[in-house]
């Protein structure tokens, strides 16, 4: 009677610690991403008259097209990382009746670089200060003895190099 009762308390609490860690803070949980995967440097190759064609080939296929707006290209992007807040993104791309891009809309804009707004910076002017001395790069050092690095290296340096057979040309004389 007391083995069963000692039985069945630790199963039950290795149910509870099992079940417990479906949710435990340390737990890894992927990144779910769907859509197009747009980037700055891809509206930033768009150019008003391009043709449906040579957006296609910067963006890729977009994953919306309406049929009631034949004329407009939908490109979403979603990401949930880690269980976390789920972010989206989209652009729509206007063509014309010649098929021409006409104008985009959405959360990206042609010249403006999220990354470089977040960290501050702009990629167009570089900022030389005089009073500060530049930094010089620290000649790599070499490598402790009887490291695997050292052995690496080693290896490395004896290597010889061995010619590559070059193939006979092909008779294209018809016979």
């Amino acid at each position: 009677m007391q083995n069963t009762k000692l039985l069945l308390t630790s199963l039950s609490f290795a149910g509870l610690l099992a079940l417990a860690g479906c949710s435990f803070p340390g737990v890894y949980k992927i990144d779910i991403q769907q859509g197009n995967v747009v980037t700055q440097d891809m509206i930033d190759q768009l150019k008003p008259g391009m043709t449906r064609r040579q957006v296609r080939f910067i963006m890729g296929n977009p994953l919306i097209t309406d049929t009631f707006h034949a004329n407009r290209w939908d490109y979403l992007y979603s990401i949930q990382p880690g269980g976390g807040q789920r972010l989206q993104e989209r652009v729509s791309l206007m063509f014309d009746g010649n098929d021409q891009l006409i104008g985009l809309a959405g959360d990206f804009m042609p010249g403006v670089s999220r990354d470089e707004a977040i960290l501050g910076t702009d990629s167009t002017t570089t900022e030389v200060k005089p009073d500060q001395p530049q930094q010089q790069q620290k000649a790599e050092e070499p490598p402790a003895p009887g490291s695997l690095l050292e052995k690496i290296q080693k290896e490395v340096d004896s290597a010889e190099p061995v010619p590559v057979p070059i193939p006979e040309p092909l008779d294209t004389s018809p016979q």
